[in-house]
């Protein structure tokens, strides 16, 4: 019996085998997962339909399950039209879930093609695509280490 949120099966089978410096990409409904990975990335489907099942709701689970030293998002282009809307809502909601799981690590964009160029590592091993219908709402981890609980 599992203690953290996460039960996927296939989720928790690719972290478990899964160490240090591993990324893990939590596409949006409009990432190009089929497409943009690594070369050894597994690719888990949650798009029941649209917004279900979506980005933040994985991203709590995940979280609760491993360590996480990175999280980025995909940054926009300057010249993009989004770029002039300011900041996506969706970043708010992740800032709020690293801190709702006593994270200090920063939410930091990385540029749009540096993003796809980071998911093309051979340190990406899972994608988890959502159906979430927010822009510019995919988050890249990057897995910490397990460290020793001292009370033990």
């Amino acid at each position: 019996m599992l203690k953290h949120q996460l039960i996927h099966p296939k989720i928790n089978e690719v972290l478990a085998r899964a160490g240090h410096h591993a990324r893990i990409l939590i596409a949006d409904g409009n990432y190009p997962a089929s497409t943009k990975k690594g070369p050894a990335a597994e690719l888990v489907c949650l798009n029941l339909s649209p917004g279900i099942v979506t980005v933040a709701q994985v991203l709590r689970a995940v979280l609760s399950a491993v360590p996480i030293d990175q999280v980025n998002t995909m940054g926009i282009p300057p010249d993009d039209p989004y770029a002039k809307q300011g900041e996506p809502a969706a970043w708010k909601e992740f800032r709020n879930i690293l801190e709702q799981a006593g994270m200090k690590t920063p939410l930091e964009p990385i540029q749009k093609y540096a993003f796809y160029e980071a998911v093309a590592s051979p340190d990406h091993v899972l994608t988890i695509q959502t159906a979430d219908q927010a822009l510019w709402a995919n988050v890249l981890l990057t897995m910490g280490c397990r460290v020793p609980d001292p009370g033990h």
